[in-house]
């Protein structure tokens, strides 16, 4: 079986699904990885493997490399035995051991342009000055002159996360607000912005949590230039009110639901433009999007009681409008989530949905005299039909048999997605 990637990821593209290989690409005259998407076949990426190319392997399922001085690339593999496979065709090009988790000593020019240091446990690790109001400026300085270096970005990642340095440079961002020392909040600012360009899940995980995402939004708001602070975090608490449409009990759902939310809007709204170069540096930030709208997906799957209530209102003729549009709404935006699952978890997905009566309940809000309700069911019925034209063919057949009708209301009113 060819291995499966979960994400494709460049500077130049969007994180994709698809196939991996190792053949030889007469074109790039060489042993290349060839990535096809799952959709259509497509290519998605051509890369030889160069014999000096430092390529590492992260998390047993990630292989990150480089290619040129500011493009870098990442294959998410959706099982460990494939990222072995493609791992083990790279080291045998390269002709390195499969057990190293770098192929190559990956080198930092020096002022002088002759030193270098290795990524091993003899490097130095970075390090950091206190986390003092005092020092803000010092701080700021390293943490932006640890951007240009692979390896820098590297220590200093590993020096945050252990010295659970974010956490106390929050407080000294509650200090500064308080005391309305701006010099203060506009280097925490550079500093915070500067932390999401070292591309780490581990300090996401530490950002994003319910006690600190406040906090960091905070830091962002004070922005060197602007006349007056930007007013995100309020914009996060008050106007962006949260509205369940079916009673969420999963605490574990609803905080994810929350926390996916926050985190589009800090990478949509909050971080500045970035540039060619910074959009390399955030693949980590869009990666945890995509991955928390898979584990969103999957917890509302698990759920019975929320999807057999979702569906028994849809379908309920007492079901007012307005109800109707927001279950019709909610549905559209589940099945466009349902995008991240990998083709076995969607046909579960979608199976799941037909189960539970998904097409009976469209046939009535395509229905609709409300326009959005009338154009979200056709959204939906426009992913089922692109993932399983079958599922609806099947389905209008046994409504015309069991009816005798000429044609079902599915028929009727869009024959021409079917």
């Amino acid at each position: 079986e060819i291995p499966r990637v979960t994400g494709v990821q460049t500077c130049a593209l969007p994180i994709c699904t698809g196939h991996v290989s190792s053949t030889y690409v007469e074109r790039l005259k060489g042993i290349s990885l060839v990535v096809r998407s799952e959709a259509d076949a497509s290519l998605l990426l051509e890369s030889k493997i160069q014999s000096d190319t430092a390529y590492q392997k992260q998390q047993e399922t990630l292989i990150v490399w480089s290619e040129g001085d500011n493009f870098d690339l990442a294959l998410s593999f959706q099982e460990r035995a494939g990222c072995d496979e493609i791992w083990e065709k790279i080291c045998s090009v390269q002709g390195k051991d499969p057990s190293v988790d770098f192929t190559q000593d990956l080198v930092e020019d020096s002022e002088d342009d002759r030193g270098f240091d290795e990524i091993s446990e003899s490097a130095p690790p970075i390090e950091l000055p206190a986390a003092e109001l005092a020092r803000l400026e010092e701080i700021s300085e390293l943490v932006s002159s640890c951007l240009s270096s692979p390896l820098r970005r590297e220590k200093l990642a590993t020096a945050i996360e252990n010295d659970n340095y974010i956490k106390k440079l929050l407080n000294i961002f509650t200090v500064c607000e308080d005391l309305e020392n701006m010099e203060g909040l506009h280097h925490l600012y550079e500093i915070f912005r500067n932390i999401f360009l070292l591309n780490k899940n581990a300090l996401f995980e530490i950002m994003f949590s319910e006690e600190t995402i406040f906090d960091v939004v905070g830091c962002l708001e004070f922005e060197p230039g602007c006349q007056a602070p930007k007013r995100h975090r309020e914009y996060l608490r008050s106007m962006a009110r949260f509205h369940q449409v079916i009673p969420i009990t999963n605490t574990e759902l609803l905080s994810k639901i929350h926390q996916t939310y926050r985190v589009q809007y800090i990478q949509d709204v909050v971080l500045p433009t970035p540039s060619v170069f910074e959009e390399n540096m955030l693949s980590t930030l869009s990666s945890f999007v995509f991955f928390n709208k898979v584990e969103i997906v999957s917890l509302i799957l698990e759920d019975e009681k929320f999807l057999t209530d979702l569906f028994s209102q849809l379908r309920d003729t007492k079901t007012s409008e307005e109800r109707r549009k927001e279950l019709v709404l909610f549905l559209k935006e589940f099945c466009q989530f349902s995008q991240t699952l990998q083709p076995q978890s969607r046909e579960s997905f979608y199976k799941t949905l037909s189960n539970l009566g998904v097409l009976q309940g469209l046939e009535t809000t395509l229905q609709s005299p409300v326009k959005e309700t009338k154009a979200a069911s056709v959204d939906i019925l426009l992913f089922i039909v692109d993932y399983s034209p079958s599922l609806v063919r099947e389905y209008m057949m046994q409504q015309i048999n069991s009816t005798d009708r000429k044609s079902t209301r599915l028929n009727s009113s869009h024959p021409r997605y079917l």
